[in-house]
């Protein structure tokens, strides 16, 4: 009885230390280069790379200034692989008009990494972004990545599985960070 005590303990402290931590996360980072995303299931925070992708960094902050990203659906989520979002058409052929150059970058992705989507042309990037659920290695280079999940993946694995899904997750706001009154 005595081990299960101590064993439920180390647990509980666990659990706390890993809410203090993302707190803590959340607090030191550039509030201008992070990213909330809410989603039903709670808050998504991204930490945004404008050391390794300006445009992109930049396009995203214009897009979720506009509230561009509010409501749209995660039209594309592929388990063990990655979950797409930001079409305004939900079907994968939106976007939002305004195509940035590639950015390719030697930043691996990573579970959490959050990198553009694109057509054939390099150059097509446009709204759509994905999540990378666990490490894709035959995406880095040929695939800008912008960000990454810091806080909030659980949320994330969260996500309606489908191509489509059947009832598509959405994102109910995308803010920039600096952006939000506390």
């Amino acid at each position: 009885m005595k081990q299960f005590l101590i064993i439920i303990s180390t647990m509980i402290g666990l659990i706390m230390s890993e809410a203090s931590n993302a707190q803590d996360i959340e607090l030191n980072l550039d509030k201008d280069n992070t990213l909330y995303m809410d989603l039903e299931f709670g808050r998504v925070i991204i930490a945004m790379r404008p050391d390794i992708a300006p445009k992109h960094v930049t396009r995203i902050k214009e897009l979720a200034r506009e509230g561009f990203y509010d409501g749209l659906t995660f039209h594309r989520v592929i388990e063990g692989f990655m979950a797409q979002g930001g079409d305004p058409l939900g079907t994968g052929t939106g976007g939002s008009g305004v195509n940035i150059p590639a950015e390719f970058n030697d930043v691996p992705h990573l579970r959490g990494t959050t990198s553009m989507a694109r057509a054939n042309d390099p150059d097509s990037a446009d709204s759509q972004f994905f999540i990378c659920f666990t490490r894709c290695n035959a995406l880095d280079n040929s695939y800008t990545v912008w960000g990454r999940v810091v806080s909030g993946m659980e949320f994330v694995d969260m996500i309606q599985r489908g191509e489509p899904p059947r009832n598509p997750t959405k994102m109910l706001k995308v803010q920039v960070a600096a952006d939000v009154d506390k």
